[in-house]
């Protein structure tokens, strides 16, 4: 399986293996895990004290919101700023670089996920307050709006992926990882015309286009969901170790943060219209 988050790939399964032999994981065990992984219909979880399960990774996605939200609060309340006087906290820079930092070491260390996740939703946390407080002290109320649909989101997508009315297909796991490609490439080219202080106007204003564009993003971020849940799925099916449970979690909450920034702009281009 294919998955356009960088956390949840098909290369999990073979970074967990690794970092799983102390977990009593053995190379038949996971050839079979692997073709259980690749079968295209859900035959029924592999449960044991040292597996996956589904209620494991649900534990472990709560108590990282629960994270970000404590280190939201922070991050909201040590940022001070105005609709006419924007100000920025200093640490930002050192937040999102440290949280950048231990996303990557987590994709490539799944093992270590159960330290590094944590650390992960902390230090995002508060990179989310700070920005959330200047978003909202611009459009009044539009955090708690971008909140409520990121949950409306991940609650719609849960539905329509556990009553199967969208399956996850190999085509439509490529189609959402070429298009998930595609705007990271239009994010990397935006900050590289950022560099020269320039922007790209499509991405950023709230002309009718800019707002198709957001639409676009949002809708990408939320597909992404999809591929979310099959890996956790499969990774159920697959008798995965138990640790990848923390994998898993980490990976879904990268893809709701994104859905949430996407949001935020969203609302704040439609609220800037009126």
């Amino acid at each position: 399986m294919r998955s356009s988050n960088p956390a949840l790939n098909e290369k999990a399964f073979e970074r967990a293996r690794t970092g799983a032999a102390g977990a009593g994981a053995t190379e038949a065990g996971w050839a079979a895990a692997q073709d259980a992984y690749a079968a295209p219909a859900y035959r029924g979880p592999v449960v044991g004290d040292d597996t996956m399960t589904v209620n494991g990774v649900a534990w472990a996605s709560g108590a990282l919101i629960v994270l970000v939200l404590a280190a939201g609060v922070f991050g909201w309340s040590s940022s001070s700023s105005s609709p006419d006087d924007l100000q920025i906290p200093g640490w930002l820079p050192i937040v999102a670089i440290g949280g950048l930092g231990v996303a990557i070491l987590t994709i490539f260390k799944p093992n270590l996920a159960r330290f590094t996740a944590p650390l992960y939703a902390l230090l995002e946390g508060a990179l989310l307050g700070a920005i959330s407080k200047v978003y909202n002290d611009q459009y009044d109320g539009i955090v708690v709006q971008a909140i409520g649909l990121t949950v409306g989101v991940f609650l719609v997508m849960l539905f329509l992926f556990s009553t199967r009315i969208i399956r996850v297909t190999e085509k439509l796991r490529m189609g959402i990882v070429a298009a998930t490609v595609g705007v990271m490439l239009v994010y990397v080219l935006s900050m590289v015309v950022n560099l020269f202080g320039g922007e790209l106007p499509l991405l950023h204003d709230s002309s009718l286009m800019g707002i198709g564009i957001s639409l676009v993003i949002v809708g990408i971020a939320a597909f992404n969901l999809l591929l979310d849940f099959d890996f956790v799925e499969k990774g159920v099916e697959a008798g995965a170790p138990k640790h990848v449970e923390w994998y898993a979690a980490f990976g879904l909450l990268v893809t709701l943060i994104w859905l949430y920034l996407e949001l935020l702009r969203l609302l704040s281009k439609l609220q800037s219209r009126d």
